[in-house]
């Protein structure tokens, strides 16, 4: 017998199927293949977990699986008590910019923070509280005052300050604890503030926190792994980091200059994971065929990443997950009809005595799609999908109509790939490859 599916998971995985885009819950109701996938990512998990670092691209062609591979290694960081944060890349958020845009990527990263207990975002206010309240109550079990409480607190931060701007970073956070104890919301809130890169001068981060400098575009990555050194101190297992559309970088932005700026941090952060430079910090970074590959734009086309990601054996369906590139091979027909069934199971709430279509009318679709798509309909699965969720929302509220008859009548349509689209030229960089702050 099947499992029940809660109306909120059913409803929250179906609004985003239907939209083409991956649920943040349940994900384990729609899940198929990926074995070996997965179990690179919790091998990486457990090195973090053991003081180590990882990075990893996820690479795969335009409706792959991409996105659904980040939430689903997101959902199983967050079961290993991760802190976890997501952002998608744009042309307004980057990881390198002069113009606020890396700011803007960093700013994302915080608001979609989440932990196991707050798992869709917003969670910065709670690791914080969680870290404050943890060494208060350990203190005051000892018998210890307020003023034990704060050189605790000093005392667990102080290897912070050893760290690239970790001074400020530490006092920022003092200055939340202080706030915390005399209950004043406006200390607290400034805090916050700067911790989510919202204070845009130095001027004003002096005046309200008496700190020097504030997280700009030069600095993201500095205060990221800050950010996981923090967090293994407030006793989480580490920080994973999961960026998607990585392709806007090789595809969107013409400026050649401007992509290698952000190539350049790449290969910075990179280096520092495989190097073991850094610890407590994963990176998972997801991207198409084209991002990785295109000689011209891609990342082959710098020629130290060329050489750090590409392994010259691994060709013609063998895999190498020791290194940082996982490629998503295309799902099976069977691994298909198996997601189907699951999709059929979710519309059923999980009850089998409720399912709109036998697995005939599924054999049929899958047929229909393979005569629309083509060989693209197993490759892309998100087409395959959007339409098989909208073929049973049609029948669910037309009980009359025939599933036969809605087959006969319907044409499948291939999605267009966004990075075929061209991009706007980017004129706001700096055109002196000397520019580059790292």
């Amino acid at each position: 017998m099947s499992e029940t599916i809660k109306p909120r998971e059913r409803d929250a995985i179906l609004q985003s199927l239907r939209s083409g885009v991956v649920p943040k819950i349940g994900l384990d109701h729609i899940q198929v293949g990926r074995k070996a996938e997965v179990a690179a990512i919790i091998n990486d998990f457990n090195r973090i977990e053991n003081g180590g670092a990882s990075v990893r691209f996820i690479i795969g062609r335009f409706g792959a699986g991409k996105s659904f591979f980040l939430n689903l290694s997101r959902a199983v960081a967050l079961e290993k008590k991760f802190v976890v944060v997501n952002a998608d890349i744009s042309v307004e958020k980057r990881l390198y910019s002069n113009q606020g845009k890396a700011r803007a990527l960093y700013a994302e990263l915080m608001q979609n923070m989440a932990i196991r207990a707050k798992p869709n975002g917003g969670a910065l206010a709670n690791v914080l509280e969680k870290f404050v309240s943890d060494v208060d109550h350990n203190v005051r079990q000892g018998g210890g005052a307020d003023k034990e409480v704060a050189e605790e607190i000093i005392k667990k931060l102080k290897p912070l300050q050893d760290q690239v701007s970790g001074y400020d970073f530490a006092n920022v956070l003092i200055k939340y604890l202080e706030g915390f104890h005399q209950q004043n919301e406006t200390l607290m809130g400034n805090a916050l503030r700067w911790l989510r890169a919202e204070y845009t001068t130095k001027t004003e981060a002096k005046q309200d926190l008496g700190v020097r400098n504030i997280i700009s575009d030069e600095n993201i990555y500095d205060y990221l792994k800050l950010l996981a050194s923090f967090t293994r101190i407030a006793g989480y297992t580490g920080l994973l980091v999961n960026i998607d559309e990585m392709g806007v970088l090789s595809h969107r932005l013409n400026n050649a200059i401007a992509r290698n700026q952000n190539y350049e941090t790449i290969l910075r952060i990179l280096n520092d994971c495989l190097q073991g430079n850094v610890s407590g910090i994963g990176f998972v970074f997801a991207g198409t065929d084209g991002f990785l590959e295109d000689n011209r734009r891609g990342l082959y086309s710098y020629e130290a990443l060329a050489t750090r990601l590409s392994n010259q054996f691994a060709v013609k369906g063998l895999k190498d997950y020791s290194g940082p590139v996982i490629s998503l091979e295309c799902l099976s027909p069977e691994d298909l009809f198996v997601l189907l069934c699951n999709i059929r199971n979710v519309f059923a709430s999980g009850d089998k005595a409720k399912y709109l279509v036998p697995d005939e009318a599924m054999k049929e679709f899958m047929s229909l799609c393979s005569k629309t798509l083509g060989a693209d309909y197993f490759k892309t699965p998100r087409d395959l999908i959007k339409s098989f969720v909208g073929f049973l929302s049609v029948l669910e509220q037309n009980p009359s109509v025939s599933w036969k008859d809605i087959l006969c009548s319907t044409k499948i349509e291939q999605s267009v790939d966004p990075e075929s689209i061209p991009g706007p030229e980017d004129k706001d960089e700096g055109s002196d490859l000397t520019t580059l702050k790292l």
